[in-house]
This record gives C-alpha cells, sequence and structure tokens, in this order.
C-alpha cells in the first residue's frame, strides 16, 4: 500500500474516477496489522484495477477528521470519484470481495 502524506494528495487520487481503496489505520492497532495484508491479497488477487492507499490515523490526524473516519481500521471504496462502501473495525473478506465484485466489473472491465 502507498501512503498517503496530506489531504491534497488523497482528495487528487480520488479526483482521478478510477476505483481506489483507502485503508485508514494506526501503528499501535493490532488489528489493522492482521487486516492489511489479507486486503492487498485480496484486492491484487481479485481486483488488480483497484489503487491501494493507506493513511496512518496516528501520524496524519487531519485526514481521517475529513472523511469522518473515527475508529480504526476503517477502508473506504471509491468507484468513478464517488464513495462506494465503508468498512469499519470488523470487517469479513468475503463479504468485502462479495460486495464490490459487481460495481468492480461494470466499471473497470
Amino acid at each position: 500500500m502507498k501512503q498517503i502524506q496530506t489531504l491534497q494528495q488523497l482528495n487528487d487520487i480520488i479526483n482521478t474516477g478510477e476505483p481506489v481503496l483507502i485503508y485508514f489505520s494506526g501503528e499501535s492497532c493490532s488489528v489493522c496489522k492482521v487486516l492489511k495484508p489479507k486486503i492487498e491479497q485480496e484486492v491484487s488477487k481479485n481486483f488488480p484495477k483497484f489503487k491501494i492507499y493507506e493513511v496512518q490515523t496516528d501520524i496524519h490526524k487531519e485526514i481521517p477528521s475529513q472523511f469522518t473516519v473515527f475508529s480504526i481500521p476503517t477502508t473506504i471504496i471509491y468507484f468513478d470519484k464517488k464513495e462506494f462502501k465503508r468498512y469499519s473495525r470488523n470487517m469479513s473478506l468475503y463479504q468485502f470481495s462479495e460486495e464490490i465484485k459487481r460495481p468492480y466489473t461494470l466499471m473497470c472491465e
């Protein structure tokens, strides 16, 4: 995952219109560390056109507040500059994959 450094950088990425996954995590969050490689593997295997980025909420405190992220880990999916789905805390990778499969197919293939 590529690291986001500024709010402007993140807004520019979203405004490209490409499918984007933003992963909000924290350094002291053990769930974040366990979930991150699983999400990366799932996305690279099944959704290769997704651009994946990470925001470390303990370093960049202004970014999560602009995206109304109040708990970590939080994953936000964007299709065509619009938020499609948001997952916070407990996240099923199977459910995640099933919910984005159809819009991904329609938008990217």
